[in-house]
């Protein structure tokens, strides 16, 4: 097992601030997959996230085998649905959804995952995740029937957090949500951020190195980025190290 929970709580108690390429399995061209990565190695990014809310069986094992052919950048496994899990990978992020209350997505398919996970040697890392809502639906809103918090109930939002920590959690993740169309506010991210002794990850709706840089300032300690290198590669060379 690669200790990648560990390498993060060392980064972050250097001051180091981190950033994750996610790559969804549906929408990446596994032809691309090479030049992609390469541009991934020449940037700043920390580590690399796979997964999405819908993905087919199997296509996730074969995306994380290919990637890592081309880096040496952990990989670590953002599913949608356990049928996500690939030894292949570094480490997953054992996700409750926590803003929500479908029990499915709070411990129902964790506990149905274990089977798969016992066959891994993955650094399991357990995340309290959190969706806010940002001006449009999210494909994870409609996946796990679930509604986000309000941006507007900063102090729910705020709670529902630290109820992750207390509740033993690793990591907690607002997730503003992929083609969000307004990133979780900065308001949001250092309210949190004060309240929590553990690290705070941040998604959604991020498409320059402003708002990247906003993020940080605000308090987040691992920035993800998806929808915006999708759609415009370039964004790497405003990220290059």
């Amino acid at each position: 097992m690669k200790p990648i929970y560990k390498d993060i709580l060392g980064s972050i108690s250097r001051g180091e601030k981190l950033l994750a390429v996610l790559i969804d399995p549906d929408k990446m061209n596994f032809d691309k997959v090479s030049n992609f990565i390469e541009k991934v190695n020449r940037s700043v990014a920390t580590h690399i996230f796979v997964g999405g809310s819908t993905v087919d069986e199997n296509m996730t094992s074969t995306l994380v085998e290919e990637i890592k052919k081309h880096t040496k950048v952990p990989v670590v496994l953002f599913p949608g649905d356990i049928t996500q899990i690939t030894s292949k990978a570094d480490a997953i992020l054992f996700l409750s959804l926590i803003s929500g209350r479908n029990p499915e997505y709070l411990i129902g398919k964790h506990i149905t995952s274990i089977s798969k996970l016992k066959e891994t040697d993955l650094d399991i890392i357990s995340t309290g995740y959190v969706l806010i809502e940002s001006g449009a639906e999210t494909a994870v809103e409609r996946v796990t029937r679930t509604e986000p918090l309000s941006r507007t109930n900063i102090q729910y939002i705020v709670d529902t957090a630290q109820a992750g920590e207390l509740l033993g959690m690793k990591l907690i993740y607002l997730e503003a949500g992929s083609g969000a169309k307004v990133p979780v506010s900065e308001e949001i991210i250092s309210r949190v951020n004060k309240v929590l002794n553990i690290p705070l990850i941040v998604g959604g709706g991020i498409k320059t190195k402003k708002q990247l840089e906003n993020a940080y300032n605000s308090g987040a300690d691992l920035v993800v980025i998806g929808t915006a290198f999708e759609k415009d590669e370039s964004f790497f060379d405003e990220l290059k190290k």
